[in-house]
């Protein structure tokens, strides 16, 4: 089957094959510079060098089956996923203003094979290698993911305590590939599977790697995960719209749910209720117990990037790439497109780094990019931001650390440092900064005693700081 992008405006009914798509697109990446099924970082967010091997690992260049004619997938409620602003698409084509886009995508029923393949769960293998001997090569042991590169038993604050491997990490600012659950349960992504560590044993429990399919080699690239406030179910959300949800303590899958017609960017649990936000800026509320999950939707302007529930689940905020926090109130019932945020705020540049306060329950800070570099709190109430800090440095993400009452940020350039803020409201300032990255820290996470902070960055390096 192919899979085609179909553009309709002027060109109505012109349909270009994905074979003939995603060659054009590794010839104009050739000549121009990484393309990608997701907006990119500019100027100094991405090294300047191409990467074929990324970029096909992002536009997934491996075709669909052939076996079935490509049919529309309809939503609950007739929600599409269409783009009705023109310029630039997020599928990386240069389109004309006022074109609307529509991306066709198959609906599979029960007795047909889908074209991506499901996660399968992996016991680890615990290997007398696990730990770098003395004298060995660490970038031989380095392809092991969480081989143990580094340790130290004594404990100082703002050090790092373990250093591991994590190869396959995605270097996208945009992606949110790693969560720590309430039971201590480490998530990261690195690659097309997703590997579990526990974080007290300090051991891999297991992986959930693409299942094998004779004659098929999909590259199922994982754009963000996130467990479940209870630490009993983890979401997985992939490039071509899939969610699939894992029972890890049964080791077995949950559901898959096909809701979006595009990138998954971000997840976010109200209790068992499931929100998704798209790189079409949908965000679909979902209840996996229900046969049709779909319960609401609304739809932002920009792209998501990312997606959070306060602590006390009266609302929600969202972040755009372009730049724009939106917060929405509880009531999610209903498909519409004229629900309207009830605050919207504006920075410079994407609203990735996010995280509600929790403590401050109408608190939320916010990270800015390469261009900003400012950090900020903002009372949600008023819609203003209350106290700001100028880290001169890209901020890729932050956590709040609730029982050390700390504020924790990743950085990239020029120093891909780990800072620890102390934030007596209205006052925000540095206590430490911890550099052991020699990439930008993309990713954050903290363990439900607040004690050790867990930090992946693009060096594919895995750190574990006492704090």
């Amino acid at each position: 089957m192919h899979m085609f992008l179909s553009l309709q405006g002027p060109n109505d009914g012109h349909h270009v094959s994905y074979r003939r798509f995603r060659r054009r697109i590794i010839q104009r990446s050739s000549s121009e510079g990484p393309a990608a099924s997701t907006p990119l970082a500019t100027g100094g967010q991405r090294e300047p060098r191409f990467d074929l091997e990324a970029v096909c690992q992002r536009l997934e260049l491996d075709s669909p089956p052939r076996d079935h004619e490509p049919a529309k997938r309809h939503l609950q409620g007739n929600l599409h996923e269409t783009e009705l602003a023109g310029g630039v698409s997020h599928c990386g084509g240069v389109t004309s203003p006022n074109t609307q886009h529509t991306f066709t995508a198959r609906r599979w029923t029960a007795t047909e094979n889908a074209p991506e393949q499901g996660l399968v769960w992996r016991a680890a293998i615990h290997e007398h290698g696990n730990v770098q001997q003395a004298g060995s090569d660490e970038r031989t042991h380095a392809l092991q993911p969480f081989a143990i590169l580094d340790s130290t038993s004594v404990s100082q604050c703002g050090k790092s305590l373990l250093k591991l491997a994590t190869p396959s990490l995605l270097n996208d600012y945009y992606t949110n590939l790693l969560d720590c659950s309430c039971d201590g349960i480490i998530a990261l992504a690195l690659g097309s599977s997703v590997y579990l560590w526990n974080s007290e044993t300090r051991a891999l429990v297991g992986h959930l790697a693409p299942s094998p399919q004779p004659g098929r080699a999909y590259l199922q690239t994982i754009s963000c995960l996130s467990w479940s406030r209870d630490g009993r179910t983890l979401c997985i959300g992939t490039r071509r719209g899939e969610m699939q949800l894992w029972d890890v303590e049964q080791k077995k899958s949950m559901r898959r749910l096909w809701s979006h017609q595009s990138v998954v960017m971000a997840l976010s649990w109200k209790q068992q209720l499931l929100s998704s936000g798209s790189v079409l800026g949908h965000i679909h509320h979902l209840d996996p117990r229900a046969p049709s999950p779909l319960v609401g939707a609304i739809v932002q302007k920009e792209a998501i990037c990312s997606l959070q529930w306060a602590p006390g689940e009266d609302c929600l905020a969202s972040g755009s790439t372009e730049g724009l926090l939106c917060i929405w109130d509880r009531d999610i019932a209903g498909v519409t497109r004229s629900h309207q945020p009830i605050t919207t705020m504006t920075q410079p540049s994407a609203v990735k780094a996010m995280g509600w306060c929790p403590w401050q329950r109408k608190m939320i800070a916010t990270g800015g990019g390469l261009k900003d570099g400012e950090l900020r709190i903002w009372d949600t109430d008023l819609g203003t931001c209350v106290t700001s800090a100028n880290t001169k440095s890209q901020i890729c993400s932050l956590r709040w650390a609730e029982k050390k009452r700390y504020l924790v940020t990743g950085h990239g350039l020029p120093h891909h440092q780990v800072t620890c803020w102390s934030s007596e409201f209205p006052s925000l300032s540095p206590l430490y900064q911890i550099r052991a990255h020699s990439d930008r820290v993309l990713h954050l996470a903290i363990n439900s005693d607040s004690t050790p902070i867990f930090s992946a960055g693009a060096d594919q390096r895995f750190h574990i700081w006492d704090m």
